[in-house]
Protein backbone atom coordinates (compact mmCIF):
# COMPACT_ATOMS: atom_id res chain seq x y z
CA UNK A 1 0.00 0.00 0.00
CA UNK A 2 1.22 3.42 -0.79
CA UNK A 3 1.12 6.40 1.51
CA UNK A 4 -1.96 7.91 -0.10
CA UNK A 5 -4.02 4.81 0.45
CA UNK A 6 -2.97 4.64 4.09
CA UNK A 7 -3.87 8.33 4.59
CA UNK A 8 -7.31 7.74 3.03
CA UNK A 9 -7.98 4.79 5.32
CA UNK A 10 -7.03 6.85 8.37
CA UNK A 11 -9.21 9.74 7.24
CA UNK A 12 -12.17 7.40 6.83
CA UNK A 13 -11.63 6.06 10.37
CA UNK A 14 -11.74 9.59 11.81
CA UNK A 15 -14.88 10.55 9.94
CA UNK A 16 -17.51 11.94 12.32
CA UNK A 17 -15.17 12.48 15.25
CA UNK A 18 -15.54 16.26 15.01
CA UNK A 19 -19.31 15.93 15.33
CA UNK A 20 -18.93 13.79 18.44
CA UNK A 21 -16.49 16.28 19.94
CA UNK A 22 -18.89 19.14 19.20
CA UNK A 23 -21.78 17.19 20.74
CA UNK A 24 -19.77 16.75 23.94
CA UNK A 25 -18.21 20.22 24.19
CA UNK A 26 -21.17 22.40 23.11
CA UNK A 27 -23.43 21.64 26.12
CA UNK A 28 -20.48 22.24 28.45
CA UNK A 29 -19.78 25.62 26.86
CA UNK A 30 -23.47 26.59 27.00
CA UNK A 31 -23.62 25.57 30.67
CA UNK A 32 -20.53 27.63 31.44
CA UNK A 33 -21.99 30.64 29.62
CA UNK A 34 -25.30 30.32 31.52
CA UNK A 35 -23.47 30.12 34.84
CA UNK A 36 -21.40 33.20 33.95
CA UNK A 37 -24.53 35.19 33.04
CA UNK A 38 -26.29 34.28 36.30
CA UNK A 39 -23.19 35.00 38.40
CA UNK A 40 -22.67 38.35 36.67
CA UNK A 41 -26.25 39.35 37.29
CA UNK A 42 -25.96 38.48 40.99
CA UNK A 43 -22.70 40.41 41.39
CA UNK A 44 -24.13 43.50 39.71
CA UNK A 45 -27.33 43.27 41.76
CA UNK A 46 -25.33 42.86 44.97
CA UNK A 47 -23.41 46.06 44.27
CA UNK A 48 -26.62 47.95 43.60
CA UNK A 49 -28.17 46.65 46.82
CA UNK A 50 -25.04 47.84 48.68
CA UNK A 51 -25.64 51.28 47.23
CA UNK A 52 -29.32 51.19 48.27
CA UNK A 53 -28.30 50.29 51.85
CA UNK A 54 -25.90 53.25 51.93
CA UNK A 55 -28.58 55.61 50.65
CA UNK A 56 -31.12 54.29 53.17
CA UNK A 57 -28.70 54.59 56.11
CA UNK A 58 -27.79 58.16 55.19
CA UNK A 59 -31.45 59.13 54.80
CA UNK A 60 -32.32 57.58 58.16
CA UNK A 61 -29.38 59.21 59.96
CA UNK A 62 -30.52 62.75 59.15
CA UNK A 63 -34.00 62.27 60.59
CA UNK A 64 -34.91 63.32 64.13
CA UNK A 65 -37.24 60.49 65.17
CA UNK A 66 -37.32 56.71 64.87
CA UNK A 67 -40.55 56.67 62.84
CA UNK A 68 -39.28 59.28 60.40
CA UNK A 69 -35.96 57.41 60.10
CA UNK A 70 -37.72 54.14 59.19
CA UNK A 71 -39.91 55.89 56.62
CA UNK A 72 -36.94 57.74 55.12
CA UNK A 73 -34.90 54.52 54.90
CA UNK A 74 -37.77 52.64 53.21
CA UNK A 75 -38.27 55.45 50.69
CA UNK A 76 -34.55 55.89 49.97
CA UNK A 77 -33.95 52.16 49.48
CA UNK A 78 -36.95 51.76 47.17
CA UNK A 79 -35.96 54.82 45.13
CA UNK A 80 -32.32 53.72 44.87
CA UNK A 81 -33.24 50.20 43.75
CA UNK A 82 -35.79 51.55 41.25
CA UNK A 83 -33.32 54.12 39.83
CA UNK A 84 -30.74 51.38 39.32
CA UNK A 85 -33.19 49.05 37.60
CA UNK A 86 -33.34 46.38 40.32
CA UNK A 87 -36.74 44.74 40.60
CA UNK A 88 -37.06 42.90 43.91
CA UNK A 89 -39.58 40.08 44.19
CA UNK A 90 -39.64 40.97 47.89
CA UNK A 91 -37.88 43.78 49.69
CA UNK A 92 -37.32 44.43 53.39
CA UNK A 93 -35.54 47.35 55.05
CA UNK A 94 -34.60 46.94 58.73
CA UNK A 95 -33.43 50.04 60.59
CA UNK A 96 -31.70 50.13 63.98
CA UNK A 97 -32.29 53.70 65.18
CA UNK A 98 -30.55 53.35 68.55
CA UNK A 99 -28.20 56.18 67.57
CA UNK A 100 -31.07 58.64 67.53
CA UNK A 101 -31.61 58.05 71.26
CA UNK A 102 -28.14 59.11 72.44
CA UNK A 103 -27.89 62.54 74.11
CA UNK A 104 -26.97 65.57 72.04
CA UNK A 105 -23.19 65.96 72.01
CA UNK A 106 -22.56 62.25 71.58
CA UNK A 107 -22.18 60.52 68.25
CA UNK A 108 -24.81 57.91 67.49
CA UNK A 109 -25.12 55.45 64.62
CA UNK A 110 -28.01 54.26 62.49
CA UNK A 111 -27.64 50.77 61.03
CA UNK A 112 -29.72 49.74 58.00
CA UNK A 113 -30.05 46.29 56.44
CA UNK A 114 -31.64 45.93 53.01
CA UNK A 115 -32.83 42.48 51.94
CA UNK A 116 -33.92 41.99 48.33
CA UNK A 117 -34.99 38.81 46.57
CA UNK A 118 -33.74 39.00 42.99
CA UNK A 119 -35.74 37.05 40.42
CA UNK A 120 -33.58 34.86 38.13
CA UNK A 121 -36.34 32.86 36.47
CA UNK A 122 -36.48 35.30 33.55
CA UNK A 123 -33.01 34.13 32.45
CA UNK A 124 -34.46 30.75 31.44
CA UNK A 125 -31.20 29.03 32.25
CA UNK A 126 -31.17 25.36 33.23
CA UNK A 127 -29.87 24.70 36.73
CA UNK A 128 -30.31 28.29 37.92
CA UNK A 129 -32.59 28.78 40.93
CA UNK A 130 -35.71 30.89 40.45
CA UNK A 131 -34.57 33.59 42.87
CA UNK A 132 -31.77 34.57 45.22
CA UNK A 133 -32.03 36.72 48.35
CA UNK A 134 -29.27 39.31 48.65
CA UNK A 135 -28.59 41.24 51.85
CA UNK A 136 -26.53 44.35 52.46
CA UNK A 137 -25.96 46.46 55.57
CA UNK A 138 -24.57 49.92 56.12
CA UNK A 139 -24.00 52.12 59.16
CA UNK A 140 -24.18 55.91 59.08
CA UNK A 141 -23.28 58.30 61.87
CA UNK A 142 -25.74 60.73 63.38
CA UNK A 143 -24.53 64.30 63.81
CA UNK A 144 -23.54 64.74 67.45
CA UNK A 145 -24.99 68.25 67.73
CA UNK A 146 -28.22 67.78 65.85
CA UNK A 147 -31.38 67.90 67.93
CA UNK A 148 -33.29 64.65 68.35
CA UNK A 149 -36.76 63.68 69.36
CA UNK A 150 -35.64 60.29 70.65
Amino acid sequence: MNRRAVARLRARGDRGSEAIQAAIVTPLLIGFLCTAIAAGRLVISDGKIDSAAEDAARAASIERSAGAAQAAADTAAAKSLNDQGIKCASEHVAVDVGGLNVPVGQVGYVHVTVRCTVNLSDLLLPGVPGSKTLTSSFTSSVDAYRSRQG
